[in-house]
């Protein structure tokens, strides 16, 4: 049952159909264990593949602001935690809509979905040392939830890189404070509600032509 689960996932990663809307939030976690897709994304110290349909329209050293259609997806890697192979262990939160620890590959992380206000909802996942959040409507949590499992599950890191640009004097390293192993839950404000709002100036950005 769990192959044809997983099998199923892979389908619908790769034609994208409509049918993930049946699929309950532990069937879409189980894609962490599936397709992994070949980067197009490349920054320094480590590159990711960009799904069809999102764009970046920002990005600083290890963060990207991304966007599909509808929604906007902030992700942050964790260079330093990667670094260290830091390894929290993520405690259940039984107050979320949805809360699961996640551990693929020798990789850690967690999902977690809470309701923030007017019907929308918080969804954080974290996996591989890098994070992805975003708020969407109940409807949408499905097909983002796969957009960043899409991400994160394909983000591979430089070590040589890495190291060079951290090397012995980790603790110099300018990074944004910002811990991918704490959940921000309802009550916090990195993500502000205004970014679901539909910007009317935004054009689709063709991801072929990013490096």
């Amino acid at each position: 049952m769990k192959r044809i689960s997983i099998l199923l996932i892979c389908i619908l990663l790769l034609t994208g159909c409509t049918n993930i809307s049946k699929l309950s939030y532990d069937d879409i976690v189980k894609s962490f264990s599936s397709v992994k897709m070949a980067s197009n994304i490349y920054r320094t110290g480590y590159k990711y593949y960009l799904p069809d349909g999102m764009s970046i329209t920002d990005s600083t050293l290890y963060n990207e602001t991304l966007k599909d259609a509808n929604y906007t997806y902030y992700l942050h890697v964790d260079i330093i935690s990667y670094y260290n192979k830091v390894d929290k262990a993520y405690q259940k939160n039984d107050k979320a809509i949805y809360s699961t620890g996640i551990s693929y590959d020798d990789k850690k992380g967690y999902v977690e979905i809470n309701l923030v206000e007017n019907d929308k909802y918080l969804v954080e996942i974290m996996y591989n040392y890098a994070k992805i959040e975003v708020i969407v409507d109940k409807d949408n949590c499905n097909m983002a939830m796969l957009s960043a499992i899409n991400i994160l599950n394909s983000i591979v890191y430089n070590d040589i890189i890495i190291a060079n640009m951290l090397g012995d004097d980790i603790l110099s390293f300018s990074e944004e404070d910002f811990d991918i192993f704490e959940t921000h839950h309802a009550e916090d404000d990195y993500i502000q509600i205004e970014d679901i709002v539909e910007d009317e100036d935004y054009q689709e950005v063709d991801t072929d032509l990013i490096n």
